[in-house]
């Protein structure tokens, strides 16, 4: 039996890190809960409400028994009398609903995924980061932890962060090995020495919230996102920090980032149709608008020739803009207009993504030459994979946020069942 997922579940969760609530009250906007009465009712509202708001049970796209009793495993520790009871009384009272079911399109290539479940349950990975020396990193956005995983041989360590409820989001690495993220609930860009576990934190400005997507320039200077509708930019050296907003803001929602062979970063917005160009030196944006409105691309990804490919999590598109000429091109994702794609990465050319919203999630091929898709399941189902990239010997991996794993696929190796 395939193992259902909860997109809608974790996509609402990542603003409700470690606060304890009241047993009938979601977390997000004083939303009052009222769960079905049954057998394994206090236990959920005791259990689960000390790190979200009930209202994201309530609110989701449903499981199985199965699929619930994986799910809230991956989350806390019951007794198995207890574990029984729970799944019995969601799968009862929260059935699985209508979703797009993952499509599948065979082609030539094979890949092998292999997945681990971080140490600390419900810490739900967030971003990952293939590091220069073969580790695989990961934000532990619910548990304000880092942490790090040998895929060669499955040791894994987790680094706590110095402010609670930091809320880690997207990661980089420096040249010296240094893990740079984003405190995304705490407002500030952190610096983690993995020799020490020792963390520098360089809070933003007032008036910006929210740090999000960081990422190095070919000088050093780190780039990041800021979800209140801004960009960064942090001297590594100094502190310096300077954050600046788009000409579209308030209204401006800057996701995804990359920069390109001229040291100039793009984001893609996820609050308009809109591709952001940032002037290194004088942190000018240049806005560019995509075709159609209802586009909201949350995810980029750049190839050598400097071409962008966004994931339009709004439609189910993938997207091409060429900054040269302002081209747009798109291609319907094979989950259909519901699909959410989400992560996305470029390697050789071939463009990789997730759909987030097919039960189970699925890994996306796009070969630019021949525009074929081929797609695989994800084995734990994903449950929302949110950023995936590239390793340095051509492999990528993945953080399946809902699931509480971390994964790497190798391109070329058997396909996992």
């Amino acid at each position: 039996m395939r193992r259902r997922t909860l997109s809608a579940f974790v996509t609402t969760a990542f603003l409700c890190i470690g606060v304890l609530v009241a047993p009938a009250r979601g977390q997000r906007g004083g939303q009052v809960v009222q769960l079905p009465e049954g057998a394994g009712k206090e236990i959920v509202q005791t259990a689960c409400s000390k790190c979200h708001g009930l209202n994201l049970i309530t609110n989701s796209s449903g499981n199985t028994r199965e699929g619930w009793h994986a799910l809230f495993s991956s989350m806390v520790a019951l007794p198995n009398e207890q574990a029984d009871v729970v799944a019995a009384y969601l799968a009862t009272n929260f059935p699985v609903k209508a979703a797009p079911e993952a499509v599948v399109i065979p082609g030539p290539v094979n890949v092998s995924i292999k997945e681990w479940l971080v140490p600390t349950l419900g810490s739900r990975p967030h971003d990952p980061l293939a590091a220069a020396d073969g580790s695989l990193w990961w934000t532990g956005q619910f548990a304000s932890r880092l942490g790090r995983l040998d895929p060669k041989t499955g040791t894994m360590k987790e680094y706590p962060l110095k402010t609670a409820d930091s809320g880690p989001h997207g990661l980089v690495e420096d040249k010296a090995g240094n893990i740079w993220f984003t405190g995304i609930t705490k407002n500030y860009v952190g610096k983690l020495d993995p020799k020490t576990g020792d963390v520098t934190e360089y809070p933003l400005p007032q008036g910006f919230r929210g740090p999000h997507t960081p990422i190095f320039d070919q000088k050093g200077t780190l780039f990041f996102t800021v979800q209140s509708g801004g960009v960064g930019r942090l001297n590594t050296q100094t502190g310096e920090m300077k954050v600046v907003a788009p000409p579209s803001a308030p209204s401006s929602y800057p996701y995804g980032m990359v920069v390109n062979s001229k040291g100039e970063p793009w984001y893609v917005d996820f609050r308009g149709n809109r591709i952001g160009r940032v002037d290194p030196a004088t942190m000018e944006i240049k806005e560019y608008t995509l075709p159609d409105p209802a586009a909201r691309p949350r995810r980029v990804a750049i190839t050598a020739d400097d071409i962008l490919w966004y994931s339009d999590y709004a439609r189910g598109y993938l997207g091409r803009f060429d900054p040269a000429t302002g081209a747009v091109r798109e291609w319907p994702s094979p989950g259909g207009p519901q699909s959410q794609p989400y992560g996305i990465t470029a390697l050789n050319g071939i463009i990789w993504y997730s759909e987030s919203n097919v039960r189970p999630n699925t890994l996306v091929r796009f070969d630019a030459k021949t525009e074929k898709f081929q797609t695989w399941i994800i084995p734990s189902g994903g449950g929302v994979v949110r950023n995936m990239m590239t390793t340095k010997n051509g492999d990528l991996v993945m953080a399946c946020s809902g699931v509480n794993r971390v994964a790497l696929v190798q391109i070329g190796k058997a396909e996992s069942r």
